[in-house]
């Protein structure tokens, strides 16, 4: 055991300190150091590369790629050198890049860990430059969060003036000519909704509290528009105004229908994650062929025979198989032997993808009873073994 922990300490060191080019690793360092970075500061040699090879070809006013490069960089493109970093179909993702080219926002519907926020930040990543214009939608959203708030010290002294000024993601998008991401919008009250109305309608946003006149009109810039996005699940809600519908034009994001695809997405973006963080660990083709498929059956309600099972309540998406793989992987390193095994894989699906819902873990149980136990293969008996987690 200590010489394997001393061969994974190694194996650590060797793959998360790679030798870079010298005048590109102070930047990298620094980008490790960060949990999350901004898809454009995750791509930025992607996007770069892009942007040389467009040249002064035409593209929308305001934009940094050409709609032929931004589908690219979403999609993937070897001859470009770009990986592929959402699965979904061409026309689906051209018609998203068109509709940020007219002048209606983008609105994004369906179910949750459908990467809808993904897609949201790699648009606006390949489109602006900036992803980081972000309105977070909740029941405690206000218009300040998304127009402009002031410094108070600042209002007391001079009063209303530009300096005192706080612009939020909205005001800084039509100011600076870039896209603004709002996050799950159909969370917000009503009222506070209908205050895109104008922006989206006239492209202005008035601050009547300034004294210039010049400076109370604010119009937006080439290249602003907003993408929106919204659970299907929160339909009801805060259902929409239809004023503020026809503003929009409205793309649904479905679940990835492809296993293959879904294996190769899943097993792609864990290993990632877990060499991100430092975890010399990535998981094993066959254990990602049982995890995806699980999610997959018990997402659609129904087996890859076409039998009918009870679908669970939670959201079985391919976000939270990728969740699942990558505390597994954690759990490997930390407490096994390095190798991720069915039990880490059963073990924290119930933490990661069933949450609390204790009839979910029945359904659960049922499932590894009456379908996985019958199954033929080494890994599918593994898989149904587990299932001791799940008691």
């Amino acid at each position: 055991m200590a010489k394997k922990k001393a061969a994974r300490a190694a194996e650590t060191k060797r793959r998360v300190g790679k030798a870079r080019p010298p005048e590109a690793r102070p930047a990298d360092r620094a980008l490790d150091d960060l949990q999350r970075p901004a898809a454009e500061l995750l791509y930025r040699d992607e996007l770069s590369r892009l942007a040389e090879h467009d040249g002064d070809a035409p593209r929308p006013a305001g934009w940094r790629l050409t709609p032929r490069s931004v589908i690219a960089f979403v999609l993937g493109d070897e001859t470009l050198g770009t990986e592929p970093k959402f699965v979904g179909r061409r026309s689906f993702i051209e018609c998203c890049i068109v509709a940020l080219a007219t002048s209606r926002g983008l609105m994004m519907i369906g179910e949750p860990g459908t990467a809808k926020s993904w897609l949201s930040e790699l648009l606006a990543a390949a489109v602006s430059g900036d992803s980081t214009l972000t309105i977070q939608g909740s029941a405690g959203t206000t218009d300040d969060a998304i127009k402009y708030s002031w410094n108070y010290a600042l209002l007391l002294a001079e009063g209303p003036t530009e300096r005192a000024l706080v612009p939020a993601p909205l005001l800084r998008g039509m100011r600076e000519g870039k896209l603004v991401r709002f996050e799950e919008i159909t969370r917000c009250p009503l009222e506070v909704q209908d205050g895109l109305l104008s922006v989206l309608s006239d492209r202005v946003l008035h601050v009547p509290e300034l004294r210039d006149d010049a400076e109370r009109t604010v119009y937006a810039r080439g290249g602003f528009n907003v993408i929106a996005t919204a659970n299907t699940r929160d339909r009801g809600v805060n259902e929409m105004s239809a004023a503020l519908k026809r503003r929009f034009n409205f793309e649904t994001v479905h679940p990835i229908d492809d296993v293959a695809a879904e294996m190769e997405l899943v097993k792609r973006e864990t290993d990632r994650l877990l060499e991100r963080a430092g975890i010399p660990v990535q998981l094993p083709p066959d254990k990602t062929e049982l995890l995806v498929t699980t999610f997959h059956e018990l997402r659609r309600g129904k087996t890859g025979d076409g039998e009918a099972i009870e679908p669970l309540s939670t959201v079985m998406s391919t976000a939270e198989a990728v969740g699942v793989g990558v505390a597994a992987g954690i759990h490997a390193y930390y407490y096994g032997d390095g190798e991720v095994g069915a039990d880490h894989l059963v073990q924290n699906m119930v933490g990661s993808a069933l949450k609390d819902a204790d009839e979910d873990k029945k359904k659960l149980r049922h499932y590894f009873d009456h379908v996985v136990k019958r199954r033929k293969g080494a890994g599918w008996k593994q898989w149904h073994e587990a299932r001791r987690w799940l008691l």
